[in-house]
């Protein structure tokens, strides 16, 4: 093949793999996570209710099932390379067994998700699972945030009281939101498509029809990760209740800059502190970051291993990036980090109680977009860069790409999980996005 078409098959490959207390209770029976959410509200497919979602319910069958499987781990022999350049090192993974045996609870984590109001409406014939928690402030600014691969509704859930219930965090009552978070279709407690066609452009305009059943007329939308390759399609589509976005993971590499990377050059003269960073880590990236896209992208259905072992499912969640990973690293080390072992396993055994290894995977398979390309948004745009994100934006790059930048701010810590690892910051920048729209 030609040199060019290698290189765009390459930086497809690549675009995919990125794409990783006020609140009212709302009683609802309780739901064990073997039976999916439709069996236990049944619903037509041209049902556009609003049903309240059962309680999530681990049996203790499950998490007794799901030790035994870790304790008869085959594991293979340690890697021959005192790095990380063959992969997820062997005593990380024994390190995060033995917790999850012994020191781990998952009891905890269901009993918050389910202490927050959850609902599921069917849209286009899939049930969509989402939190939703009204603020007190009548004024409160509707959002909704969606997570990315290897992510879930567990990674906000962090930042929901802030968001709204702002004066209990350091906020102005200004600040509130109505927040709305939404599991992608083939994620956590949302129904598995039984048919093809739900890209990130499907999804966006899911999210559009289900801001309207819940009546807002007027919203902003955020993400990371497939989160921001979805909430740059509402943009991109631009309904007209969109009044903004903001990205913590935005596209927005020039095409000179594009190529130079699918080629494998160095950094090209000029460039500034910012781009040069950005260069460096996206360089980085091309060269450790495309194992797991390569194979979710080309044959997500190959991926059994995932669903039958969760040692395996753990070892593939954590390989999403160099700097994600290290900090895990120096998690089950014992070091003290944004995130903590419980965190780390709270998302994987979701995974695996959830069984949506391969569900999830399928959407790198549906994408056809080029994630880094601008998108020529035009209607107003937040960017917030965490330093050890896959790549940190500089802000000449994210003027070009978008003409209509609200909002730029490089923040002191943070990565790829950017409301999970640091969710005072993602509290702050949601709030700092949008405040010059609010009425």
């Amino acid at each position: 093949m030609s040199s060019a078409f290698a290189s765009s098959i390459r930086w497809q490959v690549i675009s995919a793999s990125i794409l990783v207390g006020a609140v009212a209770l709302v009683a609802a029976p309780s739901i064990d996570a073997t039976s999916p959410a439709a069996d236990a509200r049944p619903a037509t497919a041209d049902d556009t209710s609003i049903r309240p979602f059962p309680a999530f319910h681990a049996t203790d069958e499950q998490l007794a099932d799901l030790k035994r499987r870790i304790a008869a781990t085959r594991w293979p022999t340690k890697e021959l390379v005192n790095d990380t350049t063959q992969g997820v090192q062997l005593a990380t993974m024994k390190k995060l067994a033995e917790y999850w045996q012994s020191g781990y609870d998952w009891r905890k984590v269901e009993a918050r998700l389910n202490a927050l109001p959850q609902f599921v409406t069917t849209i286009d014939g899939v049930d969509i699972h989402f939190i939703h928690v009204r603020s007190k402030n009548k004024n409160a600014l509707p959002i909704i945030i969606t997570h990315g691969w290897p992510g879930s509704v567990i990674e906000q859930m962090k930042i929901v009281d802030g968001l709204a219930n702002p004066t209990a965090h350091g906020g102005k009552a200004s600040d509130a939101f109505d927040v709305v978070i939404p599991s992608l279709p083939g994620y956590g407690l949302s129904g598995k498509p039984e048919a093809t066609g739900w890209d990130p452009q499907h999804i966006a305009r899911a999210w559009t029809t289900l801001m309207g059943r819940l009546g807002y007329k007027k919203f902003v939308a955020a993400g990371g990760d497939w989160g921001d390759a979805v909430t740059e399609q509402m943009a991109v589509q631009a309904p007209p209740g969109l009044l903004a976005i903001n990205s913590n993971m935005s596209a927005t590499i020039p095409d000179d800059i594009a190529k130079l990377l699918a080629a494998g050059a160095p950094a090209p003269a000029g460039l500034g502190p910012e781009e040069q960073l950005a260069y460096s880590q996206l360089d980085d990236f091309y060269k450790h970051g495309l194992g797991y896209a390569q194979e979710m992208t080309n044959r997500p259905q190959t991926l059994y291993a995932l669903e039958d072992s969760p040692i395996g499912l753990a070892a593939w969640m954590l390989d999403h990036d160099i700097r994600s990973y290290k900090m895990i690293v120096r998690i089950f080390d014992g070091g003290k980090e944004g995130l903590s072992r419980d965190d780390i396993l709270d998302n994987v055994t979701f995974y695996w109680l959830t069984e949506t290894a391969v569900s999830s995977a399928r959407l790198y398979w549906e994408n056809k977009l080029n994630f880094f390309e601008p998108k020529h948004i035009r209607i107003p745009v937040a960017v917030s860069v965490f330093p050890d994100e896959i790549y940190a934006a500089p802000e000449s790059w994210a003027k070009k790409a978008f003409p209509n930048l609200i909002h730029y701010n490089r923040l002191p810590k943070g990565g790829h999980f950017a409301a999970w690892e640091q969710p005072a910051f993602y509290v702050t920048e949601m709030r700092d996005s949008f405040r010059t729209l609010r009425k």
